[in-house]
């Protein structure tokens, strides 16, 4: 499917740097920590997915699932380019390593992070080291994000084949406070939806630099209300940065949340709406805030 979207399209001046190919799945056993296994999955005739399993933990441990979409840039490369942006475009694996190994670095953040900021993820990271989700990042398509009949197309794709499939061949624990959904841009914009509408399925929904319009405030405000009405214990954040196309909708959705008092996270972090951002603080926070809000058990 290729439709118009309210996201920005990638600039040529941008494009990721050519990164080594995600590793393939290894021979079963215990691996050192930040090692994860991979592999791709095909899912019909555009349907694609690449599941991240950490290699450091025992083979019988089930783990916390998260499902990450990617931007538009990746949407518009069809499914089997686009479906390596979180593994490979946005370094999500390096950012596995890091967290796996701290202290972490300024250039960890691609120089994005704020040095208070930083001192408190390190310190967070000594008191509990980083323990490990599963993450399925699937192909996102080029949706239109003003026509619901898209979106419920691809909710019902994501919903009906690459959840299923997940918790029947990952280990992980499978529940709905054990399952999280990201995603960055055109993928936060999906996330955002996905979760907020199938609350019931989750435990925590996080957005990154979401691509959503100031006038659609009001509707999501109404989809947030409704989610945790059917769902008291979602966990929810907001997360735009100082230089996001989108900062201005994110930080009013907030607003409005805390209005209605729908309890949530807000983050406003230095970066641009860009592929460094989502290679730095992107990635990491995503993986640091799902790792402490989804449950273990």
């Amino acid at each position: 499917m290729a439709a118009a979207s309210t996201e920005p399209a990638a600039s040529a001046s941008v494009l990721p740097p050519v990164v080594p190919p995600v590793p393939p799945l290894p021979e079963a056993g215990v691996g050192a920590r930040g090692q994860v296994k991979t592999e791709t999955w095909t899912l019909g005739a555009d349907g694609r997915a690449v599941a991240i399993v950490p290699s450091w933990t025992p083979p019988d441990e089930r783990l916390p699932l998260l499902l990450a979409l990617h931007g538009r840039g990746e949407a518009q490369k069809g499914p089997a380019l686009g479906v390596m942006g979180w593994p490979k475009d946005y370094a999500l694996l390096r950012a596995i390593e890091r967290v796996c190994a701290p202290p972490l670095t300024t250039a960890d953040f691609e120089t994005f992070v704020e040095p208070k900021r930083l001192a408190a993820h390190n310190e967070a990271l000594a008191r509990r080291e980083f323990a490990g989700i599963v993450i399925v990042c699937p192909y996102s398509w080029d949706v239109d994000l003003r026509k619901p009949p898209q979106i419920r197309e691809y909710t019902e794709y994501v919903m009906g084949a690459v959840l299923p499939r997940a918790r029947k061949e990952l280990p992980v624990l499978g529940t709905p406070g054990a399952t999280g959904i990201d995603g960055v841009s055109l993928g936060g914009a999906l996330a955002l939806r996905i979760g907020l509408v199938n609350a019931e399925s989750f435990g925590a929904v996080g957005t990154l630099q979401p691509a959503i319009g100031v006038d659609q405030v009001p509707e999501y405000t109404e989809l947030a209300r409704a989610a945790r009405a059917r769902n008291a214990s979602l966990k929810l954040r907001l997360l735009t940065s100082h230089d996001d196309y989108f900062k201005r909708a994110i930080l009013g959705a907030s607003s409005a949340w805390r209005a209605a008092a729908i309890d949530h996270e807000v983050e406003d972090l230095p970066g641009p709406h860009d592929y460094p951002f989502n290679r730095g603080p992107g990635a990491i926070e995503m993986l640091l805030w799902h790792d402490r809000v989804l449950a273990r058990a």
